[in-house]
């Protein structure tokens, strides 16, 4: 799952001075903001940052060789793997969202994603074997089945194969964590279209604009307060058709079937330690779910601020995120969430 998937794209808002720098990392664009430093303080701690984000992605890939796919290659041989904190720390971290969201946010199945067709850089317009998908659902792999002896990992289920692509708001964390340290507290980071916001963009707070899932252009333009971090889910980037119909990357690991009843959720995190991650893992029960289940699922996140565009293009919002939303494109019909 992954995070291309979701879309967020920086809007202007006037010409305050501001060091900006892009990157490619995670499969997807990284950009780092950072508002009222000179470019010589600046820019070390924005490239110290995207460093920090490439070993990231080299470690967690999860189809070319990595720490993840040798985790993986363990599990399935039913072999314990030694790894080390940070990697112990990711996947403890990972599986508390998981249960918080029933397993809707599942990052052990990546042989299902993988079967989808979804581990390549490129997407084949061609459907799973229907035999295969039932062998990978009935399975069940989950982050429960994982075990942890310090720094070992060991998975009671030899299915488990952990894919993190859902998982990149963590990052995002690290990055807001970092610039706090540096004393750099207006910045905006964007990773795939999951943006943590730091401070404000001079007298305004920074604004970002969320793109429409079926046509070019921002939907809605939305304001972020400071810490507040602003996710994504859609099925408008990683996805193919076949006669007519759209599979994207959201895989429900209830069916092994990508879910269809939305094309995008998007919910704003509140201020926290882990508000990036946590704007990025709560899409996904929230998505997957569909309407009917998205609050729960959000206020189990703590999130109050969501809003989803269903398969047919209506715009679903809880009052919270009304209150903030500034329409660029009008939905066919807009309906409140409670």
């Amino acid at each position: 799952m992954l995070y291309a998937v979701c879309a967020i794209t920086l809007t202007a808002c006037g010409k305050p001075p501001e060091f900006q720098q892009e990157s490619y990392v995670f499969g997807t664009r990284v950009q780092i903001t950072i508002y009222g430093e000179p470019e010589d303080k600046a820019a070390p701690v924005s490239a110290a940052i995207l460093a920090d984000l490439d070993r990231l992605h080299a470690r967690l890939h999860a189809w070319q060789p990595s720490e993840i796919t040798r985790m993986n290659a363990a599990f399935a041989q039913g072999k314990p793997y030694q790894t080390d904190p940070e990697m112990i720390a990711i996947l403890k971290q990972a599986k508390g969202y998981a249960d918080r969201s029933d397993q809707l946010f599942d990052p052990a199945i990546g042989d299902l994603v993988a079967a989808w067709g979804f581990h390549e850089d490129t997407f084949a317009a061609v459907l799973p074997d229907p035999a295969l998908l039932h062998t990978l659902v009935a399975a069940h792999p989950s982050l429960d089945d994982l075990e942890f002896d310090g720094n070992q990992v060991s998975s009671r289920n030899p299915a488990v194969n952990i894919d993190l692509g859902g998982f990149k708001g963590f990052a995002l964390d690290r990055a807001a964590s970092y610039l706090r340290k540096k004393g750099m507290n207006n910045a905006l980071i964007n990773i795939g279209g999951n943006v943590l916001a730091l401070g404000r963009k001079g007298d305004t707070p920074w604004k970002v604009g969320l793109q429409h899932p079926r046509k070019p252009g921002v939907l809605a333009i939305i304001q972020l307060n400071d810490g507040e971090s602003i996710g994504t889910s859609g099925d408008y980037q990683r996805y193919f058709e076949v006669k007519g119909q759209r599979y994207s990357h959201l895989i429900d690991p209830r069916s092994g079937q990508p879910a269809q009843t939305m094309q995008a959720a998007t919910v704003i995190a509140p201020p926290s330690a882990e508000a990036g991650a946590i704007s990025d893992a709560s899409t996904k029960p929230v998505f997957i779910g569909g309407i009917s289940s998205a609050t729960h699922y959000a206020e189990r996140f703590g999130i109050k601020d969501v809003l989803l565009v269903a398969s047919d293009g209506s715009v679903y919002l809880t009052p919270d995120m009304q209150a903030r939303v500034q329409w660029q494109q009008n939905p066919p019909h807009i309906y409140r969430l409670r």
